[in-house]
């Protein structure tokens, strides 16, 4: 695999914390709670599109899958990444990417979501954690 950036290949954490994100994707896709969170720190902190704009804690941030999945996303559920960069230190990363997710609005029309990710993640015993999320839209 290769970093699409610098056509090097990933080091083993940038192949670590690619595989999270894929993994946490297939989880929103099958609606699976426990994989939705498996990664993610119990302190984690979560900037979102729809409100609410700010969930702190694994709680908080598992009652937004619990919004999206009720009131919003179309079933199957579409929820992808593209263009994913990840840059990793020791103990600290970060990833962005290109997100596609697809929904009905309140009037039942089907709506494409095209947004922007950024997530940042710590390792701790040797395993890389999310500690922060932010999904975001370009202004209008």
């Amino acid at each position: 695999m290769l970093n699409a950036k610098l056509q090097e290949p990933l080091s083993k954490d940038e192949m670590d914390i690619q595989g999270l994100i894929e993994r946490w994707a297939k989880a929103v896709r099958e609606e699976n709670r426990p994989g939705i969170r498996a990664d993610h720190d119990s302190d984690m902190l979560m900037f979102d599109v729809p409100p609410p704009l700010l969930s702190r804690g694994l709680d908080a941030y598992m009652a937004t899958w619990e919004k999206f999945f009720l009131s919003w996303s179309e079933k199957p559920v579409a929820f992808g990444f593209h263009d994913v960069k990840i840059t990793a230190g020791k103990d600290v990363a970060f990833a962005t990417a290109i997100g596609q997710c697809a929904g009905v609005s309140s009037n039942g029309k089907r709506e494409e979501l095209e947004f922007r990710l950024t997530m940042c993640f710590r390792k701790f015993a040797g395993q890389w954690r999310v500690m922060h999320e932010h999904h975001s839209l370009p202004a209008e």
